[in-house]
């Protein structure tokens, strides 16, 4: 069902989910040590986001034939300058695993590989929705500033967060 280089590319973006949980823990850890627990609750709700978005992929590899390939993860980074450094650093990596899905779309069309396109949908629109999330918190977080009373109010917002695990068609 998929083609050598399609297959490389699906295991490759398995990997990079795994690699945004493993990196939203880590700023989950920076985050407890800033004492900002709900931000930090916040990355970890994130954190198991990501691994779900991994198993995903592990899940359909595994159904439409291919051979899953676990591949090294490099240490994230766990230190950050500011919350707003920090978000910065989230968008650009979520900007990175956009490419991605989108690059496997493009592989997908070109293999003329209609399952994978369907499944690769729901991360197109996924994406959407976790670009505008970590946009929308870096423009509150520069609108924030040095003010330390709004960085408490809004570390017990983002605290209120709460992980739902997708359905079984999502």
């Amino acid at each position: 069902m998929f083609s050598k280089q399609l297959l490389d590319a699906m295991n490759e973006q398995m990997k990079n989910e795994f690699l945004s949980a493993q990196l939203y823990l880590a700023m989950s850890g920076y985050f407890e040590a800033e004492d900002l627990p709900g931000i930090a609750s916040w990355m970890r709700v994130q954190a198991l986001e990501e691994l779900t978005h991994g198993e995903k992929f592990f899940n359909f590899i595994c159904e439409a034939g291919g051979r899953t390939d676990f591949r090294a993860i490099e240490a994230p980074q766990n230190d950050y300058d500011s919350p707003l450094d920090c978000f910065e650093y989230s968008l650009k990596h979520e900007n990175f695993v956009t490419t991605g899905i989108h690059n496997l779309m493009d592989l997908a069309r070109k293999d003329n590989n209609h399952a994978t396109q369907i499944f690769l949908q729901w991360f197109v629109t996924e994406q959407v929705e976790e670009e505008a999330a970590f946009g929308l918190i870096v423009k509150k977080l520069q609108r924030i500033g040095d003010d330390g009373n709004g960085l408490l109010r809004f570390d017990e917002d983002l605290g209120q967060r709460v992980f739902v695990a997708p359905t079984a068609g999502a």
